[in-house]
């Protein structure tokens, strides 16, 4: 009997051991995660380029922007998120399964909604890169083609939703200089008449509930 505990407990702590270690490597990886696997990408871009067509390069400042996009990413991920926890996180915890389990079951939901907003140019340009046979349906696609897949839609989706955000502004401006120049004002810069102009205009269409809701039921 000593004997049989003796072989049970260092198996025991060896699994223990490797269980620690898979979740460091997770933890370590969590904002490259936050950052690829989910709609992060897609508003963060997506303010930038509103923040550039506003003119106003420092406001709001980086650390608000950031804080929108996790929070609106929180959002958007929760019935995700409420996938990893329910089918791989809580068994886990009440050790019903092993780590490796639990990782496999975490990554079926985060590759559902990665799935569902990946082109398919992007999975059959990294299909290509790869050699790699595509399979016959979406959900049979590798996580690791799908990830630089479904991170490249986002970057691709994040810049035309930008342009579609740049173009009113790019308006102001043209009709702006033009008035200017028409009233032979050429040294006065249209910057300074453009800027005030186009946060108002901003304002009053509401235009944060604009983007941002734009950007949630695009996500849907």
């Amino acid at each position: 009997m000593n004997e049989i505990v003796d072989v049970a407990a260092p198996a025991s702590g060896a699994s223990s051991a490797l269980q620690i270690l898979l979740l460091m490597t997770v933890l370590s990886l969590l904002p490259a995660i936050a950052l690829t696997m989910t709609c992060f990408t897609r508003i963060i871009i997506v303010f930038s380029f509103l923040r550039q067509a506003l003119g106003l390069p420092g406001a709001p400042p980086n650390q608000v922007l950031t804080g929108m996009a996790l929070f609106i990413t929180a959002f958007v991920m929760t019935p995700t998120l409420h996938r990893v926890h329910d089918e791989a996180l809580a068994p886990l915890m009440r050790d019903e399964i092993a780590a490796t389990e639990a990782l496999s079951r975490a990554s079926k939901p985060m590759a559902d909604f990665m799935i569902k907003h990946t082109s398919e140019d992007d999975l059959l340009l990294f299909h290509e890169v790869a050699r790699v046979e595509r399979p016959a349906v979406r959900e049979d696609v590798s996580f690791w083609v799908l990830v630089p897949a479904f991170a490249l839609s986002e970057v691709r989706t994040a810049f035309t939703m930008g342009f579609l955000v740049l173009v009113p502004f790019l308006v102001i401006d043209l009709v702006v200089s033009s008035v200017l120049m028409a009233m032979g004002m050429v040294m006065l810069p249209p910057a300074l008449v453009t800027l005030p102009l186009k946060v108002l205009v901003f304002v009053l269409a509401d235009g944060w509930g604009l983007v941002v809701g734009s950007l949630v039921r695009s996500l849907a």
